[in-house]
């Protein structure tokens, strides 16, 4: 091993993240595991868990664990995905009751294999969840369907309060770091998300070898797109595998980033090491 490898090993102080605890995140925790519930709160192993659970937001993978693309920042299983199980919007449904979840966050993999990259299978799982939980708000934290608009649209007209779908990194490294996925194209499904009227959302890792100038240049195009919600927080490998962290970006400059990010113009900007996608996602539903 390296020497770069082992530094990436040792992490800073403000990367240490507390045990999680509370009344409802062990109300929710009994419930995942007698039910055998999944959900990427526990597998991605979230530094957040416990602070979301405790505020009645979880977050769901839907359409399996395996993925169709390899990109290198992410620790999701790449190969050839399993059949689609029909019977799983109506079991995260009644996932969402059973845990009393507020605020629900669907994720999945990318599904390049099917005919609509799982967009149909998305829309029925937001129907499903709203019929069967109607006080709760949902975020649909999308892939980019290769761009094709009928497909994006079919997740719009499901209406969940919420569709986001993240950069990941600046548009120098993205064809470093995401496998198939392009940054104007990934623009592209953002700003067909918000011309529909629905809130829309975009991530970046930090870490990567970004520098502050790309940062603020990836504001901008995301406020030119009418994105309205933007979440930034540090990358980790998830193993020796993958692409290695370069920087570990300090709270302050963080908090630094964020404070640009509300003074350019949007409605909310969730900046820490420790922030992912779904973090503090329960409030990003009043935007107008």
């Amino acid at each position: 091993m390296d020497s770069d490898n082992k530094n990436n090993r040792r992490l800073p102080r403000w990367m240490k993240m507390q045990m999680p605890k509370g009344e409802s995140y062990s109300k929710v925790k009994n419930t995942v595991k007698k039910h055998n519930l999944h959900t990427i709160c526990t597998s991605g192993n979230c530094p957040n868990i416990g602070d979301c659970w405790n505020r009645g937001t979880a977050t769901f993978m839907i359409l399996g664990e395996i993925c169709t693309r390899s990109c290198k920042f992410c620790g999701v299983k790449t190969g050839k995905p399993l059949s689609v199980d029909w019977d799983e919007p109506n079991r995260i449904a009644q996932s969402v009751q059973l845990m009393n979840v507020k605020h629900c966050v669907i994720t999945s993999v990318d599904r390049d294999d099917l005919d609509d990259g799982g967009a149909g299978f998305w829309a029925e799982t937001i129907k499903k969840i709203k019929l069967e939980n109607p006080e709760t708000s949902i975020e649909a934290l999308i892939p980019d369907f290769d761009g094709i608009e009928k497909d994006i649209k079919t997740v719009i007209e499901a209406k969940p309060e919420v569709i986001s779908h993240n950069l990941e990194t600046v548009e120098r490294l993205t064809p470093q770091i995401r496998s198939r996925a392009k940054y104007q194209r990934s623009l592209n499904v953002i700003k067909q998300i918000a011309d529909s009227g629905l809130v829309a959302k975009s991530g970046i890792m930090l870490g990567l070898g970004e520098t502050e100038e790309e940062i603020l240049k990836t504001m901008d195009d995301l406020l030119a797109v009418g994105c309205k919600v933007m979440t930034i927080g540090q990358y980790l490998a998830p193993t020796m595998d993958h692409i290695q962290v370069k920087e570990y970006v300090t709270p302050e400059k963080f908090e630094e980033y964020h404070k640009i990010g509300i003074e350019k113009g949007f409605q909310f900007v969730e900046s820490s090491p420790l922030v992912r996608s779904s973090y503090k996602a329960e409030n990003h539903i009043c935007v107008h």
